[in-house]
């Protein structure tokens, strides 16, 4: 089976697409411009035939049903393709473009908004308190704080990061949440007061927006010191390792990469975590 991972990257690499390989599911993808949409196509239909007749040898077959593809960009950008992307032709099947795919768990759309992914990780959180709240009266405090655990905060931190520079109109979907949890653990009622003192004070719960930026600072933190996979470290870099020669290298701070959209490239996590490295100096 490595032997047969590695021979995927190595075809993926051969055709000019990149691939992330995960347990059970492999993900192809490329960048292009709206120019280049029809040879990128042809490129990538060639890479995955290339990939199939290379599974046959290993007596493994491609699941052309279980297959999704997806265009991301700018809504200019996708404006400009024809039916806002093309499809992808494998032998006698057709992948057409999908609105909303699933990676890992998470809801991506074509403009890589996450509101959809936040409103069903709602619903179903929304669902197991109201289960939950069935038998609140036969479980004590300890118990059904466990199961609101398992059932809900877990849903709501999973990949939490990814809301990094969300607005509050997203986050606040998920604050709604947290403070329906609570109520149920405490067992109040909607229009009690005194619920910011129970989540902090009382659960000692973050509100989401602390949330992100806490779990934002920790896979940093965890890049920098080395405990984080290698695709996620190289992309944390500091400033004195590429720019010895300017005044702020010496200041133990994050190299921020350039963009040209301030609505995707610039969020105020950034300026949170810009000190972290400096917080790290100082805690060795």
């Amino acid at each position: 089976m490595c032997y047969f991972t590695a021979k995927l990257a190595e075809l993926a690499s051969k055709y000019g697409v990149m691939l992330h390989a995960f347990a059970d599911d492999n993900q192809l993808y490329l960048h292009c411009r709206t120019t280049e949409a029809a040879s990128s196509v042809e490129a990538l239909e060639h890479c995955i035939d290339a990939i199939s007749w290379c599974m046959l040898v290993n007596r493994l077959r491609l699941n052309a049903d279980k297959t999704e593809l997806i265009w991301t960009g700018t809504k200019s950008k996708l404006e400009c393709l024809p039916g806002r992307g093309l499809p992808v032709t494998l032998g006698c099947d057709t992948i057409n473009v999908s609105s909303i795919t699933r990676v890992l768990g998470v809801l991506i759309t074509p403009y890589l908004s996450l509101e959809q992914h936040i409103d069903a990780i709602c619903a179903k959180c929304f669902f197991q308190l109201r289960q939950l709240r069935r038998v609140r009266r036969t479980l004590d405090d300890d118990s059904i704080a466990i199961l609101v655990h398992a059932f809900v905060t877990s849903r709501i931190d999973y990949c939490i990061s990814l809301l990094v520079g969300a607005p509050r109109t997203l986050t606040d979907k998920l604050q709604r949440v947290m403070n329906a949890a609570a109520r149920i653990i405490s067992n109040t009622r909607k229009f009690n007061h005194g619920l910011t003192n129970l989540l902090h004070d009382v659960l000692h719960w973050l509100d989401v927006s602390y949330r992100i930026t806490f779990r934002l600072r920790v896979q940093v933190f965890q890049c920098l010191r080395g405990m984080a996979p290698l695709y996620l470290s190289e992309l944390c870099r500091l400033e004195s390792e590429g720019r010895r020669q300017l005044w702020s290298s010496g200041r133990s701070q994050l190299a921020v990469p350039r963009y040209n959209l301030a609505t995707v490239g610039r969020s105020e996590s950034m300026e949170h975590i810009a000190g972290l490295s400096q917080m790290q100096r100082t805690e060795s």
